[in-house]
């Protein structure tokens, strides 16, 4: 079971937005760690056609013709995530594909999102699909053990590749025992794909040039299946490749740093590191929401032949090499209010939008304080759904590794004066500019989809 607590979130109430903008040039001051703050940032919102558009998590990439893609979740039974396409060069978004008829699946309990990045090679992106409809098991979201009348229960998730020329869509592998893949790495030198299925956790390898799967047991005791307090353990949702030997990296919520190559049977635990780090804090890795000592986000950085991640509770930037056996602290890279607050992120969770962009540097969508009648709103200490009263003090994050140069860009706002919520995607541009998915109004109703944000 996926052991978090369903709350739903309300939506904000214009006394609280008004007391958060009043507050916002207070936050913006200058502290002795860090640059000021930049000025409020705007994000452009689209409607891209689907009035069901849920949360999504990772599932945003620009590709290599410029264009960025993504996927938007939907909740239903009966209707698959959708995938689109924006062209920046003509300001409009496409429709691909609807992921369960896609991998030409009916009938069954749909392949309602993309929990993952897209990794393009070879004029193809891939990427894996997951479920986005649940049943409520024991107050948790959970894998469904029921199906709805007429449907069979959810088949698993697959593994796909899209030709961003034809527009084809090619269904390469479906995971073992009806699971989602929630979390996807690529060894584009070696033609390996990656995976962690949800809720229990079997590692995946999949080799696409003899279009094989292996499944190589559970990660990390019973996964998100387990019992709270005894087997019950949160899957990491980042994996990286070491490109010079192939090697795929991933976590385990005890803080355990786990590795694998295709001619290993099965993963193995790196000894010499870890990230029991007491800045990250002090977590029970047996219990629910939070990423525990997992690494929230990672990315390999080629110049240091090094990894970087950021552990999403506390928002420390930490640096990882995986020959020297090393994890160092580098950076908090919460928002400007969170330093100076000294408080973790509104999302116990931590964010999922983080990505190195141009210039060797870190872009990072992250949470900051919400004051009311000038107090701070004190956050759920677990949350599964998102920040206080669902609500979210979105900033833009950037540090230049070279340089080990923070910056707080600012909040983000849409034009009309609300905030966007429920963040954990990034995609940057051939220009610079920043696109995440993100909740907002359309037509009197709350939906998730594609934003903007200008930083030209």
């Amino acid at each position: 079971m996926k052991r978090k607590v369903f709350t739903k979130q309300m939506m904000a109430t214009g006394s609280l937005i008004a007391a958060m903008s009043c507050t916002h040039s207070v936050q913006q001051t200058t502290t002795s760690t860090s640059e000021p703050a930049g000025k409020p940032l705007t994000a452009k919102h689209y409607y891209s056609g689907f009035s069901d558009a849920h949360d999504t998590y990772n599932a945003i990439s620009a590709a290599s013709d410029g264009k960025i893609y993504y996927v938007l979740s939907s909740a239903r039974h009966d209707v698959g995530g959708q995938f689109y396409v924006y062209d920046p060069a003509t300001d409009q978004t496409k429709f691909i594909a609807d992921l369960s008829e896609a991998v030409g699946e009916k009938n069954a309990i749909a392949q309602g999102k993309s929990h993952v990045e897209f990794y393009e090679h070879n004029g193809k992106l891939y990427f894996a699909t997951h479920v986005g409809y649940y049943e409520m098991i024991e107050g948790a979201e959970s894998l469904p053990q029921h199906a709805p009348e007429g449907y069979a229960l959810y088949p698993g998730g697959h593994f796909v590749a899209f030709d961003m020329q034809s527009g084809k869509i090619e269904d390469l592998a479906l995971a073992p025992h009806g699971e989602g893949i929630i979390t996807m790495a690529m060894d584009k030198a070696h033609g390996h794909l990656y995976g962690l299925t949800w809720p229990k956790g079997y590692f995946l390898d999949y080799d696409l040039n003899r279009g094989q799967l292996k499944e190589l047991g559970l990660i990390s005791e019973q996964g998100e299946a387990g019992v709270i307090g005894k087997d019950y353990r949160v899957i990491c949702r980042s994996m990286f490749v070491d490109p010079r030997d192939g090697t795929v990296y991933y976590s385990v919520a005890e803080g355990d740093i786990f590795y694998y190559r295709p001619d290993m049977d099965k993963p193995q635990k790196l000894d010499g590191a870890d990230l029991r780090l007491d800045y990250f804090g002090t977590y029970d890795y047996t219990g629910a929401g939070s990423m525990s000592y997992n690494w929230r986000k990672i990315f390999w950085y080629e110049p240091e032949n090094a990894a970087y991640g950021v552990h999403g509770n506390s928002g420390y930037l930490f640096r990882f090499d995986p020959k020297a056996k090393t994890v160092e602290i580098v950076e908090r890279i919460v928002s400007e209010p969170s330093r100076k607050s000294g408080m973790y992120d509104q999302f116990s969770y931590g964010y999922l939008g983080y990505m190195l962009g141009k210039d060797q540097t870190v872009y990072y969508l992250t949470g900051g304080p919400i004051y009311k009648d000038g107090e701070r709103v004190k956050g759920v200490d677990k949350i599964a759904m998102g920040a206080a009263r669902g609500l979210e003090n979105l900033h833009l994050v950037t540090f230049n590794i070279p340089e080990r140069e923070y910056k707080d860009l600012g909040a983000i706002f849409y034009p009309d004066g609300e905030r966007p919520t429920y963040v954990n995607s990034i995609a940057q541009d051939k220009a610079g500019n920043i696109y995440t998915l993100a909740r907002f109004m359309h037509n009197g109703k709350e939906i998730e989809d594609l934003i903007r944000i200008d930083l030209n």
